[in-house]
């Protein structure tokens, strides 16, 4: 059976009836069922995180990775921001992050990555925004190793006080941004 629409679902783009629906189907099953036409109800908050992190961390955009890219918000935001070479990954969202970014994203798991499927990329950046918090915590630490073996800087959002990182996966909490109860972490390697 191929994906269904939202709408197809009586599905309502908001916080709770996503919630409700990773209780239904699973966080996988929910995006193997909808992925492709995602569209985050955090999206106008997330623009707003991005402005503020890029220019009060002066996060630097040469060759950023948008993980678990969604439909795109983050890409669009650093594109409007100045940013030229963004990766996108989704296993789920990839067409509905096509639809409206214009840009491929790649497939991979977090399960591939943490296995080391990134291991030859260098980023200057990586954007991990409402995700990371989805991640079991048993595979977490394998997860963000690799992710600190591409990129020495991280930016996390997530509407949860997780994932909550310890210096020996690889990253060490630098700073730390709430804006309406959405959470923002920078990371950085040692």
């Amino acid at each position: 059976m191929g994906k269904q629409s939202l709408g197809e679902a009586n599905y309502q783009p908001d916080s709770k009836s996503i919630r409700k629906a990773y209780e239904e189907y699973s966080v996988e099953g929910f995006y193997n069922k909808f992925g492709d036409d995602y569209k985050n109800p955090h999206e106008l908050i997330i623009q707003q995180i991005i402005e503020v992190v890029i220019n009060k961390w002066q996060l630097d955009l040469e060759k950023v990775l948008d993980l678990a890219c969604g439909s795109g918000e983050v890409t669009l935001t650093l594109k409007k921001l100045g940013a030229t070479d963004i990766d996108g990954i989704d296993p789920y969202t990839y067409n509905a992050y096509l639809k409206r970014t214009g840009q491929l994203a790649e497939r991979y798991t977090f399960e591939e990555i943490a296995s080391g499927i990134l291991g030859n990329r260098c980023y200057s950046l990586i954007v991990c925004s409402f995700a990371l918090h989805l991640v079991e915590e048993s595979r977490l630490p394998f997860l963000v190793y690799q992710l600190s073996l591409i990129a020495n800087t991280m930016v996390i959002i997530t509407p949860h006080k997780r994932p909550q990182l310890k210096p020996e996966w690889g990253w060490i909490c630098v700073d730390e941004i709430v804006i309406d109860r959405v959470r923002v972490w920078l990371f950085q390697t040692p």
